[in-house]
């Protein structure tokens, strides 16, 4: 492609909203538009880029077995009434009617639809198992749309769904499913994860995700140090505190007057104590109910765990107004001393001999507090994993240490939930019903548009990775007299001809332009054709991953097509 020919609107501002580097990145190098909150449009650049990564995706799923098809984005209401999601999704759900008044979502996911197919089409154990996958749009009326394609209301997605005659053949699926993904991670150049996670929403067990590192993630995963565990924080498991923490001895159920501070940083500042000395009382709305939490002060809540510890689904922070009205107290000084409602503590909490907590009185805190003597609550493990704790896989003390991840894929086996929903049954080799069991693995196609750029890139622009790159080349030309432009024109077609997508910039341009342009786009090899080069016969060669200049290679002329064909096969891997 000629870049005076192509729509490649490079922009030197930074857009208002961006709130990470890829969102920066993707607007200034051309790639997307904002069209509304969570709407974007795909640029030529932005598209190449999707279709290469569609491309990956496609043909690791091919080689696993997996067989393609194309359901609706518009989905009749009456599939997720039956499984009971209509009502569960709740807000997250884009809802419309018909002009008769039928009801109708835009699709956040398949499961009811490709179950659908399943009931229909699968009749005996003889048609298993099978693996049905689409690349289709999603939409979820994100309540705050942000990072960019990160987390967008429209995204393209990769859904896949197993079926499977019981769970050992469901687990095999899963197998091939996971091996897959590494393949799919790997030829894209990332460097990831595999961790333990929650299902979520769609339920199901065997749970994991796949998370890219980046400093950038909203996703808080740990990993052993000294062995092949890690997990999202949310399911990571913490073992029991093999010693109790001592905290204000001399003092017993004590109220002390804390002017004005609520925050464990403020009042371990006051009193001068630890963290860990401290009681964080949390109150939250289970349904209709309030209940506190307890942890320690330099641990926090794990929401999922806490939610099916109080067997509901979600759990939500007290307003200020429920806090008060449970506590008689502003937020910063709750404590479960003389709490009415229920309680529960963390495991490390309960442990803790002579603690400091909130007195459910307005700038007063209690000391000396030790659970069992001054106050009942039941004891559970409903604290966040962090760095420092015992690895619980093998043992290791301190052997966890966190990261920060985007979830790039989730694969999951979500058992019979849906067949027994849907009445998805087949008849076994006695000619007896069963029901299907499902798996469930998805990869969120454009978000890895930006995921990769949060792993790949510099302070000046994008570094693709070969595998996905918009273009293999950039070719930059500095002037246009003819014999430069002729032996532009001899490689072009030559390298196009061997496969190679070359981009030309043969704008009438500056050459600090060009290379900025270059650098902020970020295709993978660059090579310059300049008139003093061009007379000693070579031209430059620099990936773009390169940041010294010292590190550009100049080439013969006459080799230059086949030097560049070998390195970007090299670089594909």
């Amino acid at each position: 492609m000629r870049y005076s020919r192509a729509l490649i609107p490079t922009v030197k501002e930074d857009p208002s909203d961006a709130s990470n580097v890829s969102h920066v990145l993707l607007t200034r190098g051309g790639y997307i538009r904002r069209v509304g909150a969570g709407m974007y449009d795909f640029l030529p650049l932005g598209l190449r880029v999707l279709r290469k990564i569609e491309a990956v995706v496609r043909e690791e799923m091919d080689r696993a077995g997996a067989l393609e098809i194309l359901m609706p984005a518009l989905l009749p209401a009456e599939y997720f009434k039956e499984t009971g999601r209509w009502d569960r999704f709740g807000d997250t759900l884009l809802r419309l009617k018909d002009r008769k008044g039928g009801e109708y979502l835009l699709g956040p996911t398949h499961e009811e639809i490709v179950t659908d197919i399943a009931r229909r089409e699968i009749r005996s154990h003889r048609d298993l198992p099978k693996n049905l996958y689409q690349i289709q749009s999603k939409f979820r009326d994100e309540p705050r749309p942000r990072g960019g394609l990160l987390r967008c209301r429209e995204f393209l997605m990769k859904d896949a769904y197993s079926f499977d005659a019981n769970e050992e053949g469901a687990k095999q699926s899963y197998e091939l499913m996971r091996k897959a993904y590494c393949r799919i991670f790997d030829r894209m150049g990332l460097t990831y994860r595999m961790v333990a996670a929650d299902s979520g929403a769609m339920g199901g067990s065997t749970s994991a995700e796949f998370q890219v590192l980046a400093d950038s993630g909203e996703d808080a995963i740990v990993a052993c140090k000294a062995c092949s565990y890690a997990a999202n924080v949310e399911v990571a498991t913490v073992a029991a505190p093999s010693s109790a923490v001592v905290g204000v001895q001399d003092k017993r159920g004590e109220e002390v007057h804390t002017p004005g501070h609520g925050s464990i940083e403020d009042v371990t500042k006051f009193l001068g104590v630890t963290p860990r000395a401290m009681l964080k009382s949390l109150l939250y709305v289970a349904e209709t109910n309030v209940v506190m939490a307890v942890v320690r002060g330099d641990h926090e809540v794990n929401e999922i765990r806490l939610a099916r510890e109080l067997g509901v689904s979600e759990v939500f922070l007290a307003s200020e107004a429920d806090v008060r009205r449970s506590t008689g107290a502003a937020v910063g000084f709750a404590g479960p001393v003389g709490f009415k409602g229920r309680i529960v503590i963390d495991r490390a909490a309960a442990a803790v001999k002579g603690a400091v907590t909130g007195a459910n009185k307005t700038d007063y805190h209690v000391v000396g507090v030790e659970h069992g003597r001054d106050f009942d609550a039941q004891v559970v493990d409903i604290r966040l994993a962090m760095t420092g704790d015992a690895c619980p896989q093998c043992g290791a003390v301190g052997g966890l240490v966190s990261y920060k991840g985007i979830e790039a894929g989730h694969i999951f086996i979500l058992g019979t939930h849906y067949a027994d929903a849907m009445g998805a049954t087949y008849l076994d080799e006695a000619q007896k019903k069963k029901s299907l069991v499902m798996g469930c693995y998805g990869i969120g196609v454009s978000r890895l548009v930006a995921t990769t750029i949060e792993q790949h890139n510099d302070e000046n622009g994008i570094r693709w990775p070969m595998s996905i790159a918009p273009y293999h080349l950039h070719l930059v030309t500095l002037g246009k007299d003819a014999p430069l432009i002729e032996a532009a024109e001899d490689i072009y077609d030559a390298l196009w001809a061997r496969g190679v997508e070359v981009l030309w910039d043969d704008r009438d341009e500056r050459p600090g332009v060009k290379f900025k342009d270059a650098d902020l786009i970020g295709v993978p090899l660059r090579v310059t054709i300049g008139a003093k080069g061009l007379a000693a016969g070579h031209i430059e060669l620099k990936p773009r991953a390169e940041s010294d200049p010292k590190k550009a290679e100049f080439i013969p002329l006459a080799d230059a097509v086949e030097r560049i064909a070998a390195a970007v096969s090299a670089g594909k891997g």
